[in-house]
């Protein structure tokens, strides 16, 4: 028999790798497919095994089901679906999202096989009703448990489920096709330059990028794209005001132009079928719906939290603005009138005169090996866990490095792959993912009341990523970042400490599945550290002479670290206000989305709004990424992020007892408790907004709640 005959789907059979991590050097395109349907076969199977059981339904036979004691189904779809839709938003090609369009609805409608499955669900009902005494752990799974199956629809009719049905099948793959056209265009685009009188006033270090980017697509010249290390310093430096202009309106006109691509419709669609779902299962909204399940608890919440910042920031806001709108007009004339394109390039300025300061000018002391040894030294110094590269773990693209993690007494915690430039085939941004969840497993069969005092256990750990899109090395230099790429670096980090620190016994409970606006409290606790002068001795070196970052520079930076805060956080405001204006209609939602977008954050912008431009429709977060309802979260963990810190400064930013409070009451503990249970046990009180205003300089201007 050949080999290619002998040869068995890698999804199918133990993996028999080092820690049982995914072996992407044996995965090809057609076995996607096969494993997705065996898969659900094996889901149906489960399924059946379950519902047929002739013994009383209790928490073992029902709510965990398995021989490892780990809850769900089976795991092959888990597996199969972990690594395609990861690698989806990675790696893409055209193969693959044409699989995707194919295998979404499919997937949606085994989702709702299981949820609206009748006989199932009456069993998990009756374990949510009569079940043995539980621990805190097995009550939340439970209840999540029995939440999901009424959230999903369990309790309606058959109308009502057929329904369900329909809407979720055609929001999921809208939503699937909202991201491959926002991927097509932002790769659509380039600005590509042979004349170089147009680089004016551009970074050498962009230069090459662009020289680059020209030389691997076998062009001369220049070549600018949307990708944000291209864009940003072009937006920031290019004293072409022509071309910056035609940058932004390419940004932000994407999905809007009238060819296969435009988003307009799809994303009315789904605000509608969000709407549609939401009232079907008893909710007035969709933004009801989803802050049930969220800290914020309800619209009321969600709307104090951003209407408090509006009155808190404004007023500096306002100042800001007044503030580049004289400097422009001392540069230009005083009939300049400030445009979009314009506030990266005079905030620069303004930068420049205040504090003697850009991102150019410590790039070269940011360079990503550096970085990457700070970042690593700074996890170890504060929770005593190191890292090591392994070059023998399979990874999806040789871009993408495998580490792995070890404790601070040796024994292996987790696989860490970081996923660091832009290419073909990937999503713009940055995001923190997983390929396996922690668990903790008993050997044996043992029941689940006697899970504390087994004897064997097996403590799965975690395989997570982070993918962004940094800075890429040119032949002349090394990927040199500027301060917020690594202020991103350390955001995205801090979602994989979350990941990697997990200590659960359910992976449905464990790492980042917390609630939706608690996700963010560890990742932009991380970013405090980008700033502190303790912090950037370890890592901060000239990438030619090895000199240290100078003191003036850190001082700068400290000094610098409000510019333009009040106009940053309004931003993420309006985002947040645009976010709840489509998530809390009540009506068939018929509106045009510019003019609708435009009126819907007016309380959080200043100055005149372009109608020729529009967020939502490249808006992922929203109608593609889970943050549906849920953008405010963002700013709600930003409170919670500077509280938390406030206690390291207070203790010192490395003190290791604070460390290990933030690392057992929040870090390790995942979904298993009310996230403000796990915060006040770690903050022996709950937070404040005084912080976050302290921490950014805003003056109080009246009671803030």
């Amino acid at each position: 028999m050949s080999e290619e005959k002998a040869r068995t789907n890698p999804f199918f059979l133990p993996y028999n790798t080092l820690h049982d991590v995914a072996p992407f050097d044996r995965i090809r395109l057609e076995d996607y497919e096969e494993a997705f349907m065996e898969g659900i076969r094996r889901d149906n199977e489960q399924i059946e095994k379950t519902i047929n059981n002739p013994a009383k339904p209790t928490f073992d036979n029902t709510i965990i089901n398995k021989d490892d004691d780990t809850e769900g189904y089976y795991d092959l779809l888990d597996r199969v679906s972990t690594v395609f839709f990861n690698l989806l938003s990675a790696e893409t090609n055209d193969e693959m999202d044409a699989l995707a369009q194919k295998m979404s609805p499919i997937l949606t409608q085994h989702a709702n096989d299981v949820r609206l499955n009748e006989r199932l669900f009456e069993r998990v009902k009756y374990v949510h009703r009569h079940h043995r005494k539980l621990t805190p752990e097995e009550k939340t799974l439970l209840d999540n448990c029995y939440d999901g199956f009424v959230r999903s629809g369990a309790l309606l009719d058959k109308e009502g489920k057929d329904t369900l049905r329909r809407l979720t099948e055609e929001a999921g793959v809208l939503g699937l096709q909202f991201s491959q056209n926002l991927l097509k265009e932002n790769k659509a685009f380039t600005l590509h330059l042979t004349d170089e009188k147009q680089l004016d006033g551009l970074p050498q270090t962009a230069i090459d990028a662009a020289a680059e980017e020209a030389r691997q697509r076998e062009v001369e010249g220049w070549v600018f794209t949307l990708d944000q290390p291209s864009y940003s310093p072009f937006m920031t430096y290019s004293t072409q005001r022509d071309l910056r202009r035609q940058m932004y309106m390419a940004k932000n006109t994407e999905c809007i132009h009238d060819n296969d691509s435009n988003n307009l419709e799809i994303c009315k669609r789904l605000v509608n079928l969000r709407r549609e779902i939401a009232q079907l299962l008893g909710y007035k909204t969709y933004a009801d719906y989803v802050l049930k399940k969220r800290m914020a608890g309800n619209v009321k919440n969600v709307y104090r939290l951003l209407n408090d910042l509006v009155d808190a920031y404004k007023p500096t806001a306002v100042e800001e603005r007044d503030q580049l709108k004289a400097l422009a007009r001392k540069m230009e004339g005083k009939d300049f009138v400030l445009e979009p394109w314009d506030m990266p390039f005079y905030s620069h300025k303004l930068q420049l005169r205040k504090y003697n300061l850009d991102a150019e000018m410590l790039r070269p002391y940011f360079q990503l090996d550096k970085v990457i040894d700070g970042v690593f030294g700074l996890a170890n110094r504060l929770y005593g866990i190191t890292f090591k590269e392994n070059k023998d773990i399979p990874v999806y693209h040789p871009d993408v490095k495998a580490y792995e993690v070890f404790d601070r007494d040796g024994s292996y915690l987790a696989v860490f792959y970081a996923d660091f430039h832009p290419r073909k085939g990937k999503q713009g941004g940055a995001w923190m993912t997983q390929y396996q969840g922690q668990s903790i497993r008993v050997k044996g069969k043992v029941k689940s009341e006697e899970f504390s005092t087994a004897a064997e256990k097996e403590n799965v750990r975690p395989h997570v990523s982070v993918v962004m899109n940094l800075t890429k090395p040119t032949p002349e230099k090394p990927a040199l970042l500027t301060l917020g790429e690594v202020e991103t670096f350390l955001h995205e980090f801090g979602h994989s400490l979350h990941g990697m620190f997990a200590n659960t016994r359910f992976e449905s409970l464990s790492g980042t599945n917390v609630l939706w606006d608690f996700v963010e409290l560890p990742s932009q606790f991380m970013e405090n550290f980008a700033i502190e002068k303790d912090f950037l001795r370890t890592f901060a070196f000239h990438y030619q002479t090895g000199e240290p970052l100078p003191d003036e520079l850190i001082r700068r930076i400290v000094r610098s670290r409000n510019f333009m805060v009040a106009c940053a956080c309004l931003r993420q405001v309006s985002f947040g206000l645009l976010d709840m204006a489509y998530y809390t209609q009540r009506n068939e939602f018929t509106a045009d989305i510019i003019p609708f977008e435009k009126k819907a954050w007016r309380k959080a912008i200043l100055g005149r709004q372009r109608n020729d431009t529009c967020m939502t429709v490249q808006f992922s977060h929203i109608m593609a990424g889970g943050y549906a309802a849920g953008y405010y979260s963002y700013k709600w963990a930003e409170v919670l992020d500077a509280d938390a810190f406030a206690v390291f400064k207070r203790h010192g930013i490395f003190d290791q007892k604070t460390a290990q409070s933030f690392r057992d009451n929040i870090l390790s503990r995942g979904g298993t408790e009310n996230p403000m249970t796990l915060y006040k046990r770690f903050r022996g009180g709950e937070p404040t907004i005084d912080a976050l205003l302290k921490r950014n300089g805003i003056k109080r201007k009246k009671e803030v709640s």
